[in-house]
């Protein structure tokens, strides 16, 4: 457990990263062997691209790192419970268990609305840890969002 908390205090600087970018504050971190292969943070607004979460662009960057899109032996920590897109990427890369922060009541697809990562349909699926440093990563989703919706408030105002 301890060095679960290690890998996701990463994944939350990362996240506080995406913050400071205005984007929505979620970190990930792929780890093989004992070390972070590779990191990602939200980018969605920067790059115009939808698909550019924490853990799209953590999976790109691990299968560059070992240079094949098979993760079988890695480990991704995200602070937020993976969605339905990313859930459908960690099955098809193989990563071996997957461990986030706190829950995604809307759309989490590790076992909140629904589990896509240990679906019996599909070819792969990962173990999950949930909960680790869940206060902290839901703070700052929290904390975002409240802001935006201020900022919201005070741009209605008249």
């Amino acid at each position: 457990m301890e060095l679960d908390e290690t890998f996701m205090q990463e994944a939350l600087r990362l996240a506080m990263k995406a913050r400071a970018a205005d984007e929505v504050p979620v970190g990930a971190v792929v780890v093989r062997d004992g070390r972070i292969i590779s990191r990602g943070y939200n980018q969605v607004e920067l790059l115009k691209d939808a698909t550019a979460h924490a853990e799209m662009l953590a999976l790109t960057a691990a299968e560059a790192a070992v240079g094949d899109w098979r993760l079988t032996d890695s480990d991704l920590y995200v602070t937020k419970e993976p969605c339905p897109m990313c859930a459908g990427a960690i099955v098809h890369t193989r990563i071996r268990r997957v461990i986030f922060g706190c829950t995604d009541i809307r759309a989490g697809a590790a076992g909140t609305v629904m589990n896509l990562l240990q679906h019996d349909a599909l070819n792969h699926r990962c173990q999950i840890t949930s909960g680790v440093l869940e206060s902290e990563c839901a703070s700052i989703l929290q904390d975002f969002f409240r802001k935006k919706r201020g900022a919201m408030e005070d741009d209605a105002a008249p």
